[in-house]
């Protein structure tokens, strides 16, 4: 056997002079193949290093045992302990998972969903892009739904697409974090916002807004600033914040990179944290309790997301529900040196 050939079931029939078909039988362990043959056929394949066609199989069987995850960015700790999330569910149910990140892409998305199907996927968890928002074009998770494809939004979601969600309160963790700035004594909160119209920005935005509102505090569109959830976009909006004649004494990031930023620009311009300015983000990411000072932040359980919508999937799958489920995840406070009194 040249060994710059891949063994195939033809080749391990020859050398034990049976059919392919067999040989089929006996590596699945087909009870109508006697157990020593099973047994010498399956050593020998493991000897001489055969591997299974996973693409004949899954146009055999119309399974691929492969699932997309579509995600904006692999930046961020949340996606990554997401998709270990997924991961840790669906790995010992036999499913491996193909990565795709659309860094905010429209057209990346698109593209991938078409590959994703063209493999036949069984099924696709997607955390839409900013630009999938922004252009309104969601042609291509209708033709998923056309095909009974499983389409699960993780993070984001779309309430245009009838199908099975799970979020984390990203509203009422944004609620949390300002009122604990208001509690602590904090009367010009400024928010560090994220990318307009993105449902996790104007969620976020939304909770800062109304928690103002409950304690009588007037909003203030100065003191508001948009991101891009990267650090380096928070710097000078947060100069520009700590110049005005009255600075903020309290800052409400979109996520912990821009607070991060946001607390470097503040300890440069001659501020003290949290004795002028108080700091709390969004995320709690590993990194937020060993900066100094640490990092207040909202944790929102980016491992679990990725557990509870591999259940979702699963369920589906298994006939469990169908029902399409919208499962939103409550978010927590945690309290670090960078709001401290």
């Amino acid at each position: 056997m040249n060994s710059k050939n891949p063994v195939t079931i033809k080749d391990i029939a020859k050398k034990f002079k049976c059919s392919p078909s067999t040989v089929s039988r006996a590596l699945n362990n087909h009870p109508l193949i006697n157990e020593d043959t099973r047994r010498n056929i399956q050593d020998y394949a493991q000897k001489v290093g055969y591997q299974r066609n996973s693409v004949s199989l899954s146009l055999l069987n119309k399974k691929s045992a492969t699932l997309g995850v579509i995600v904006p960015t692999l930046n961020h700790f949340h996606e990554t302990a997401m998709i270990e999330g997924l991961q840790s569910v669906l790995q010992i149910h036999g499913y491996m998972l193909a990565i795709c990140v659309t860094n905010e892409s429209y057209l990346l998305e698109k593209q991938y969903i078409d590959k994703l199907l063209a493999n036949r996927v069984e099924g696709v968890f997607l955390s839409i892009s900013q630009e999938t928002y922004d252009s309104g074009h969601y042609e291509h998770l209708d033709d998923m739904s056309r095909r009974n494809i499983p389409l699960i939004f993780i993070d984001r979601e779309y309430d245009g697409v009838a199908t099975s969600s799970i979020t984390v309160d990203d509203y009422l963790g944004a609620f949390a974090a300002t009122e604990h700035l208001i509690q602590r004594g904090c009367r010009r909160i400024a928010h560090l916002k994220g990318p307009n119209g993105l449902a996790v920005s104007e969620q976020r935005f939304r909770g800062y807004k109304e928690c103002l509102a409950k304690y009588s505090l007037d909003f203030n569109e100065e003191l508001i600033a948009t991101t891009n959830f990267k650090a380096e976009s928070a710097i000078v909006p947060m100069r520009r914040l700590m110049a005005l004649s009255q600075p903020p004494d309290g800052v409400f990031g979109v996520n912990d990179y821009v607070s991060i930023a946001a607390m470097q620009v503040i300890l440069g311009m001659g501020f003290s944290i949290p004795a002028q300015v108080a700091v709390i983000g969004f995320d709690n990411s590993p990194f937020s309790a060993y900066v100094n000072p640490s990092l207040s932040s909202v944790n929102r359980s980016s491992k679990i997301l990725g557990e509870e919508a591999a259940r979702l999937f699963l369920n589906n799958m298994e006939g469990n529900t169908q029902q399409k489920e919208h499962i939103i995840l409550p978010p927590e406070l945690i309290i670090r040196e960078s709001t401290l009194t």
